[in-house]
């Protein structure tokens, strides 16, 4: 968690982009990211030079030993003008970062492939006073705290939600963190997201990690009262986290820099954060291995709307669901990635529950005849507005095997108002998301404890309730429906209606008590 000191400088710089002339977040966050870059760079070589006079041994210098080499280290071009300063950034700095690049795989390995995705780095902001308090801020982030950098990079990126453009870009963090803890991933798995945003589902995999793994002594209290996790107990999984656990892929090349920054700054410094159209099929030839049987677990948002040029798309994921639709051919490309017994969450729109065409109906009977489709939260309409009003469910299923049950759950509140401004709410009854999580570990109990269909049926046969089962028999007699109000029970009450002779006497009683009034008013003319 962030101090209110830096949360209000974050906020102060914000207003000056915009003053400034910059009104697109993305641009904002991609902006901030080539100095905090700079400035993470001028780090890893102090560290690398205290190292070497510590130990007498040389080390491989990212910036050379003279004047100009040593003037693009951000401690030695921090100060400058704000004139001097743009031109410094723009014509030595940010070029310099196509030959940095090529090093961070080997002396810069804790920034990760970074480096790949800030070779084309361009200076946007033409306000020379926004670019000196933009630097001044970036200088006093205490980027050396690796429990408050990630939290200062999320900070930044909450600004795409409420500036309102580019929300496309975020899953809200409340679903995201119910959508790891449903899926529990493993340190030791290896976890992909297709369409990767801003690495929202991989950062936040990396904090429920830290959470699970931090030891009484991991586990403290920082200034403002939050609780911080360590994950002190993650040490034996480390160099498996770092250089081989986390996939994103993505072909907007502004999200592979923000993308690769937040894994950074969030302590994961190998996050494989690669430019792949994951539906075209020149995923076969680039990523041949993880095209196929590679995933533990994949969380994904994948984009909703759009259809694809069949020359294009990958022939394999075509052959399992002949479509166009985007969200379709997601789910088909998720079944291909996930090794067997591999895990998915994923959300998907309402249609690819219900729609009525061949592909719907191959792609639902695909997850319930040849694979595990285990659960499906049904959200309400608002959550992903103002952006879109659109109806979504989450998907939950393993690769594999075949179903027996389904596990559905009605959540018709996830904290927030389901309007445009999707102001917190307060209080019980405005939140599904604790009950949900909850009742989704009580069935998975159930089920990896060999359960009964009676003993399952007993706890979550009654279809009045917010969770249920359906036998996978039944969706199939339903041509593969998997809609939610395809199978939960509405209880209608009775309304009691008074008499109408008592209704007609209270509106006598109410007219005569408007004309009294209005005799009333009229005395007073």
């Amino acid at each position: 968690m962030l101090t209110g000191p830096i949360r209000n400088d974050i906020d102060k710089l914000w207003e000056k982009f915009w003053t400034g002339g910059i009104t697109n977040p993305l641009t904002v966050i991609e902006q901030i990211s080539y100095l905090m870059f700079a400035r993470m760079l001028d780090m890893q070589e102090d560290l690398a030079e205290r190292k070497a006079r510590r130990t007498g041994k040389d080390f491989i210098r990212l910036y050379e030993e003279t004047p100009e080499g040593q003037l693009l280290r951000w401690k030695n071009f921090k100060n400058l003008g704000g004139s001097e300063l743009r031109t410094h950034l723009k014509e030595n700095v940010y070029p310099s970062f196509s030959r940095l690049g090529n090093s961070m795989k080997t002396e810069v390995k804790s920034l990760g492939q970074i480096g790949e995705y800030m070779q084309d780095a361009d200076m946007e902001i033409k306000n020379e006073s926004v670019l000196v308090s933009a630097v001044e801020m970036v200088d006093k982030l205490p980027l050396a705290q690796s429990d408050v950098k990630g939290d200062i990079y999320e900070y930044l990126l909450s600004k795409l939600t409420t500036a309102g453009i580019n929300g496309q870009f975020r899953t809200p963090r409340h679903i995201i963190d119910t959508m790891v803890e449903m899926l529990n991933p493993q340190p030791t798995d290896t976890v992909c997201d297709p369409a990767c945003g801003t690495a929202g589902f991989l950062v936040r995999t990396m904090e429920y990690l830290n959470r699970r793994y931090s030891s009484e002594f991991g586990i403290f209290t920082d200034e403002e009262g939050n609780t911080q996790y360590s994950g002190d107990l993650l040490e034996p999984y480390r160099d498996h986290i770092n250089k081989n656990m986390f996939w994103g892929f993505d072909f907007d090349t502004t999200m592979l820099r923000v993308s690769s920054m937040n894994m950074a700054l969030h302590g994961v410094s190998g996050a494989h954060v690669l430019y792949q159209d994951s539906l075209s099929k020149s995923i076969k030839e680039n990523f041949p291995q993880q095209e196929e049987d590679f995933f533990d677990c994949i969380l994904a948002n994948p984009p909703f709307k759009g259809s694809l040029d069949e020359t294009n798309t990958n022939p394999d994921v075509l052959g399992m669901v002949k479509t166009k639709k985007t969200e379709l051919l997601f789910v088909a490309h998720i079944l291909r990635a996930l090794k067997l017994g591999g895990r998915a969450a994923v959300i998907v729109p309402d249609g690819v529950v219900f729609g009525s065409s061949k592909a719907h109906k191959q792609l639902r009977q695909e997850l319930i005849e040849n694979n595990q489709l285990e659960g499906i939260v049904s959200l309400p309409s608002g959550v992903f507005k103002p952006y879109a009003g659109v109806s979504t469910a989450i998907l939950f299923f393993t690769k594999g095997g075949t179903t027996e049950r389904v596990w559905f759950y009605d959540l018709q509140a996830d904290g927030y108002s389901l309007d445009d401004k999707r102001t917190e709410l307060k209080g019980e009854g405005g939140n599904d998301l604790p009950d949900a999580l909850a009742r989704w570990q009580e069935y998975r109990e159930l089920v990896l404890a060999n359960a009964t269909a009676e003993e399952i049926n007993e706890a979550f046969g009654d279809k009045k309730e917010k969770a249920f089962v359906v036998d996978a028999e039944d969706i199939a007699a339903n041509k593969f429906d998997l809609s939610i109000n395809r199978y939960k029970e509405v209880v209608y009450e009775e309304e009691v209606y008074e008499e109408p002779k008592v209704i007609l006497q209270k509106l006598r009683s109410l007219e005569k008590d408007i004309l009294g009034d209005l005799d009333e008013l009229e005395g007073m003319l």
